[in-house]
């Protein structure tokens, strides 16, 4: 065991894990062979799903043996996370990829947060600092809060019924199909009726993903579309659409930014419909309200997680702003 300043007892690990594809496989056609047959028969290597598997159960592994040496370690799978009561005390440890930690940071509160890359060979792991060997001093720095922790800033939607739901990366408010959303929306003193593929809802965090691509496209389709009328017009210097969204500063802004932003996929005027309020920024004096006008498959979801959602039908409204809690990633 080792030395820290506070009793071991006060600090329960918790390991978080995913299942693999190989195991998503598995779950889906009863047995590995089944799965082999399906895999090959497109021409797919199949050994890439054993040799992934294999390296990060061998991780997971590894990564208890470490932790159980620290304290009393307690396993959960992904599927278990948003139910999963997290003790005041506990110490998160997060093996898998990116959006593991990002979706695992949404249900914790003030718990510190360590993401491990199982693989560095295979993936990149923006939010994967440590290796499972860098376990053994890492988290008892943690435990003796020598270690510093990077603040996430959440975002947050209630629902005029109660329901709330939490979002590291980014909101989703739209529909299940791809059929268009409609809605009232208000920031500050303005709103307008919109029908749209629907609002994504940025955090700092997510502003380097979906909210890049969206500013990335709207760029080039605003510089494709004015080089275009210069080229008619032969008035002036054409700029191109690659130069035009190169000069956009679509970097992001920072994980702890104490404001969101919003934008709206493809909005549609009408008649009944505008497309004035498309992008803004919300801060704790400004949230954004959304007002369902989808009589059915109306949702939000956050983080990409689409089995994770609130339903967002006629009549219900939203409020979107700053979570009151803030995830912790230790760096």
């Amino acid at each position: 065991m080792v030395n820290i300043n506070e009793p071991m007892s006060e600090h329960k690990l918790i390991l978080v894990k995913r299942r693999t594809r190989l195991e998503e496989l598995i779950v889906r056609y009863n047995t590995v062979q089944q799965a082999q047959f399906y895999i090959e028969r497109l021409g797919a290597d199949f050994s890439d799903y054993i040799e992934e598997d294999r390296r990060y159960r061998q991780s997971i592994q590894l990564a208890q043996q470490q932790l159980s040496q620290l304290g009393r370690v307690q396993l959960i799978d992904r599927e278990h996370v948003p139910n999963f009561i997290f003790g005041k005390q506990d110490i998160v440890v997060v093996v898998g990829q990116d959006g593991l930690v990002a979706n695992t940071l949404k249900y914790v509160s003030e718990q510190p947060l360590i993401g491990v890359n199982p693989d560095p060979m295979r993936w990149d792991g923006v939010l994967l600092p440590f290796t499972v060997e860098d376990l053994s001093f890492i988290v008892p720095d943690v435990m003796r809060k020598q270690r510093a922790l990077r603040e996430v800033t959440l975002a947050k939607v209630e629902l005029n019924d109660g329901q709330v739901l939490y979002g590291v990366n980014d909101l989703f408010i739209g529909r299940k199909t791809h059929v268009s959303a409609r809605y009232e929306v208000r920031l500050g003193a303005r709103s307008e009726h919109q029908s749209s593929s629907g609002i994504i809802v940025s955090t700092g965090m997510g502003s380097t993903g979906w909210f890049k691509s969206v500013l990335a496209g709207a760029s080039g389709i605003v510089g494709s579309a004015a080089w275009q009328q210069l080229s008619r017009t032969g008035s002036g210097e054409a700029v191109s659409a690659a130069e035009s969204a190169g000069n956009t500063n679509t970097s992001g802004f920072t994980w702890d930014a104490p404001y969101l932003y919003y934008t709206v996929r493809e909005p549609f005027p009408s008649r009944t419909t505008a497309a004035s309020l498309v992008f803004g920024q919300i801060h704790a004096k400004q949230p954004l309200h959304i007002v369902s006008q989808m009589p059915e498959d109306g949702v939000i979801f956050s983080d990409g997680v689409e089995q994770d959602f609130l339903e967002f039908n006629s009549g219900v409204h939203a409020t979107i702003g700053l979570a009151e809690k803030r995830g912790r990633l230790v760096i």
